[in-house]
């Protein structure tokens, strides 16, 4: 009983950890990438958690780019998230229009499931961008109509050398 307990405990302090951040996105970097101005016009730089969108300088690139931007720019959102990056911007969801922006750039096949950090994701959401890339793979949406795309892990990495 007592481990139940413990369990619980656990569990309910992971979850207040859990934060919401509500504001107008004033900028769009990339297809993964926003700036969030909130009510006391603090920004915040936000990168979509799960996904990982081509380089601006990738096949792509720019379509995802501007596919964010058709979604979120200058609209209110919802940031759900609970980490910061190594470069300290927000990693998480962004809700729009009551739409998970992260999965709509997924399906919309303009961008990967980022499965290298899913760990950092919910089950339901592991699941929902999995299939998302899945859809988007099998129906050659966006990225996926040209057979040589390369990952943006891949290709930060080849530039970096």
């Amino acid at each position: 009983m007592k481990n139940l307990i413990f369990i619980l405990l656990l569990l309910l302090s992971l979850l207040s950890f859990a934060e919401e951040l509500t504001g107008k996105v004033i900028k769009v970097s990339d297809g993964d990438t926003i700036t969030v101005l909130d009510s006391n016009n603090q920004k915040y730089k936000i990168r979509l958690q799960g996904i990982d969108a081509p380089e601006t300088q990738q096949a792509f690139g720019e379509t995802s780019r501007q596919s964010l931007a058709n979604l979120v720019y200058d609209k209110e959102v919802i940031v759900l998230w609970d980490k910061k990056d190594k470069y300290a911007r927000i990693l998480g969801k962004v809700i729009v229009d009551g739409r998970d922006a992260n999965y709509e750039q997924l399906k919309k096949g303009l961008a990967w499931y980022y499965k290298q950090y899913e760990k950092d994701l919910s089950d339901e959401d592991k699941q929902r961008y999995s299939e998302a890339e899945g859809w988007a793979r099998n129906y050659t949406e966006g990225l996926w109509t040209d057979s040589k795309s390369i990952p943006p892990w891949e290709f930060r990495h080849k530039r970096k050398n």
